[in-house]
């Protein structure tokens, strides 16, 4: 049998004898409001980033990645910021 499966045990009837139910329990638990699934984290955004494919210059991607984490980010920044020097004339 799959060790990786809770089983639950179907012995149980005892309303007495029920489990504590502790704040781990709450954790774990499904959230539910009426018949829908309350997702937890953190909330979709508005207007997620794309994933798209570029070809950049070898120079180019040296130079960014070069900066370290995030770096993707960094060249999505210099790329606003091209955009707002040419939106503004």
């Amino acid at each position: 049998m799959n060790e990786n499966k809770h089983v639950t045990s179907t012995g149980w009837v005892d309303p007495n004898d029920a489990p504590e139910l502790t704040d781990e329990f709450f954790e774990i638990a499904d959230e539910y409001i009426g018949e829908k699934l309350v997702r937890r984290g953190r909330p979709r955004k508005v207007e997620p980033k794309q994933p798209v494919s570029i070809r950049l210059s070898n120079e180019v991607v040296k130079y960014f990645r070069a900066t370290g984490k995030g770096w993707q980010t960094r060249i999505d920044e210099v790329l606003k910021e091209w955009i707002a020097a040419r939106s503004s004339v």
